[in-house]
């Protein structure tokens, strides 16, 4: 009696419950055999063609990331494909399609540090442990995430700095390379040597732990000042670090300034003469 008030008479809305449980098998089989096609076959053939390709494993942790998300999307479509609601996929891909246009808008300055953030890792411009220069600001690469790169500076401050900036600004990486160069100009007075001191200064810049002799340091005269000629020398740095290139240009300044005393060669400073009057009024006591 109560099967025929609604209608039932064996079947659930229409549907006999045989072909509920043919379906639900299906959408779990479905479900199942797509979800370890790609995580146990597809994923890691990806992760081993990156690795041979010589990819950071920054990048190949991003990549495995974004293919979990797509393999479990890929299994809940094949599932309801194979439980026979096609007509779900479209819906859910209109709806889909709708969110992803209205958060696009309402975060377009997390998904342009998103975007940067892949690039950096792909690009890499710098490495974590890289001493970087942008935008007045210089510090060593902590980490390097998808949104964010954090920067420790020489300071022992922290800054997080958006990826957008580091992508759309021109960055100084000094230690990109194997060795670096160095410049540093000298002031001697009119009345020196220009040839005697420029001697002292490659002999003294030389003999300096952490300069290379090839290229070896030369110098050249670089300027003509108010109160002195500028030499300027430059000289290379081998493994170039932050500690090193302020250790190694600390020490060859001294030496060649050690060596100009010794040598009797003024290096002249700029002096100001200020010529004027002062005027003093006396007021009357109130």
């Amino acid at each position: 009696m109560t099967a025929l008030q609604f209608g039932l008479s064996g079947e659930l809305f229409g549907v006999s419950l045989s072909a509920l449980a043919g379906r639900a098998l299906a959408f779990v089989a479905g479900f199942l055999v797509t979800l370890v096609i790609g995580r146990v076959v597809l994923i890691p053939l990806v992760l081993r063609v990156l690795t041979a390709r010589g990819f950071t494993e920054a990048l190949r942790s991003l990549t495995k990331s974004v293919a979990n998300a797509l393999v479990l999307f890929a299994a809940v479509a094949v599932a309801f494909m194979a439980a026979g609601y096609p007509s779900f996929l479209t819906a859910a891909a209109t709806l889909s399609g709708a969110l992803a246009l209205a958060l696009g808008f309402a975060a377009q300055d997390l998904v342009g540090n998103f975007v940067a953030g892949v690039f950096i890792i792909k690009d890499e411009p710098f490495q974590v442990g890289d001493w970087i220069e942008w935008n007045d600001i210089s510090g060593r690469v902590e980490n390097i995430d998808l949104r964010v790169s954090t920067v420790r500076t020489f300071d022992n401050e922290q800054i997080t700095v958006p990826n957008g900036e580091l992508a759309n600004n021109a960055i100084t990486n000094p230690v990109a390379y194997e060795k670096l160069r160095q410049k540093f100009v000298f002031g001697i007075g009119y009345d020196d040597d220009i040839d005697l001191a420029r001697e002292a200064i490659i002999e003294e810049i030389s003999a300096v732990d952490g300069v290379l002799t090839d290229p070896a340091p030369d110098t050249r005269v670089s300027e003509l000042g108010d109160s002195a000629v500028g030499i300027q020398a430059r000289f290379w740095i081998d493994d170039p670090d932050r500690g090193d290139y302020v250790a190694v240009r600390s020490s060859a300044v001294q030496a060649v300034k050690e060596r100009f005393d010794a040598e009797g060669i003024d290096m002249p400073y700029v002096y100001r003469q200020l010529v004027g009057e002062i005027d003093v009024n006396e007021r009357p006591a109130e």
